[in-house]
């Protein structure tokens, strides 16, 4: 847990927001004593299902709480962010963000907060924090590109092979174009590469294609002049920001598809115009860009202009799902422990033998990412020692509770034996499931509470043992 998340100071909040995996707002209400009830009710009907970024233009995507959680799927705290919302309301708030995550997939994140305008006025220097990057400080946008080949484990041939093709062509001014399922690593090999490079000294800058409106897209990749727009000014876009070195354009697929006709041009010329302008810009800029399913299927499906995929599909990389180079899950095991037993003062020193031959059964929908946060759920759960199958999420504890009732099905043994097995177990389950109430497990089993407790004493089960 970060030191900020330690010294969180928030007795009360007067704000909560949801927003979906792109970014689109879907729930959010604000109880601030700064604005009417009439005002609140319009703004709830205003921004619900837009893009946060068009409701807080503002925001500056690389330092936002709730677009750094979404991105990361990690807890954010931040003590004073500073924005305005659509209609030039200032805010200055303490956030608390957390990640919504399921099967190690980022489905979304929440956000609380507390308004301390009134309570911490807004001097000079805050107020110019919140302007939009001009040309002269867009280096405060720059992501840094902290992986290198170095830090890809794998003992997967085909994954080595991707390394070594990679390794070659990160000196080429050719396009790039990374695929495979989420949480496979995409971003950790545009990194390596970039790093890998003759450019690794130089910007890289990185945009997630499906968090960005189609209203804002055009002005943030390309830039805009004072007056384009209503509210615009003089901005770099992310060409300009990122010339020397690398932008890499993420979740490419979810791009409009009429900006893909736009951005195909500057690749092919080298040029950009700013919304508005009238002059072009030259660039010197290498494209890196991913998707996260098959390129001819997203081209089959109208997600990517055909002409913009050949020239983005110069050199193509596809990254291999951890279900089909199972070899590496020792690897991530052992790494991931490390990581969190040194961030949660933890002395967990490996998995149990059950938990290793789940793990290698498991089908992993959410890949690296999943089993990731599968161990860092789990050490929460446990000091020192092994993992067990208990310290498990709850979906994966009941995965091999049905992986075992399935072995003993197709196991061959007396047929009275194996009945009463399968018995044991679902009454063992039923109780799991009302913390030990047998009148409920009674229930759950269609059978007479009396009978219940003759087949509990009958196999020995201790009931107390799932009392809550």
């Amino acid at each position: 847990m970060s030191k900020k998340l330690e010294q969180l100071d928030m007795e009360y909040v007067d704000a909560i927001m949801i927003i979906d995996h792109t970014g689109k707002i879907v729930y959010s209400v604000r109880y601030n004593p700064r604005f009417d009830d009439e005002s609140k009710l319009e703004d709830f009907k205003d921004i619900i299902d837009k893009n946060i970024l068009e409701v807080y233009p503002t925001l500056d995507v690389e330092e936002s709480t709730i677009i750094n959680c979404l991105k990361h799927g990690i807890p954010k705290y931040e003590d004073n962010q500073v924005f305005y919302d659509y209609k030039g309301r200032v805010y200055n708030t303490q956030n608390l963000t957390l990640p919504i995550i399921k099967s190690g997939k980022i489905l979304g994140a929440i956000e609380i907060s507390k308004d301390i305008t009134r309570i911490e006025e807004l001097s000079d220097k805050n107020k110019k924090s919140i302007q939009i990057p001009s040309k002269e400080n867009n280096k405060n946008n720059r992501i840094i590109a902290k992986y290198n080949f170095e830090d890809i484990l794998t003992k997967n041939e085909e994954m080595k092979e991707n390394i070594h093709k990679c390794k070659m062509v990160a000196n080429s001014i050719s396009s790039v174009l990374v695929y495979g399922e989420t949480g496979t690593g995409k971003e950790l090999f545009v990194q390596s590469i970039h790093n890998y490079s003759c450019r690794k000294n130089k910007p890289f800058i990185a945009q997630n294609c499906a968090a960005l409106p189609e209203s804002l897209f055009e002005s943030i990749l390309f830039g805009s002049v004072k007056g384009a727009f209503t509210g615009a000014i003089d901005k770099a876009g992310l060409f300009e920001q990122a010339n020397g070195g690398t932008l890499f354009l993420d979740e490419i697929n979810s791009m409009p598809i009429n900006l893909q006709a736009k951005l195909l041009r500057v690749l092919q010329d080298g040029y950009v115009r700013r919304v508005g302008d009238s002059k072009d810009r030259k660039v010197d800029v290498r494209i890196m860009a991913a998707m996260n399913e098959e390129p001819m299927e997203a081209l089959d499906k109208g997600h990517i202009r055909e002409d913009l995929l050949y020239r983005l599909n110069v050199v193509s990389i596809k990254l291999v799902p951890l279900r089909e180079r199972k070899e590496d899950i020792s690897l991530y095991v052992n790494l991931f422990i490390k990581q969190y037993n040194q961030k949660l003062d933890k002395n967990v020193s490996g998995i149990s033998k059950e938990v290793e031959r789940l793990f290698y059964e498991y089908n992993w929908p959410g890949n690296v990412r999943e089993l990731q946060h599968i161990i860092e759920a789990s050490i929460n759960m446990v000091d020192k020692g092994l993992i067990e199958v208990r310290h498990l999420p709850i979906y994966l504890s009941e995965n091999i509770e049905n992986r075992d009732l399935k072995d003993n099905i197709y196991e061959i043994k007396p047929l009275n034996e194996a009945i009463e097995e399968l018995e044991k177990r679902m009454i063992v389950n039923s109780l799991k499931k009302t913390d030990g109430n047998i009148s409920k497990a009674s229930n759950y089993l269609s059978i007479p509470r009396q009978t219940l407790h003759y087949k509990i004493n009958k196999y020995n089960i201790e009931v107390n043992r799932y009392v809550k």
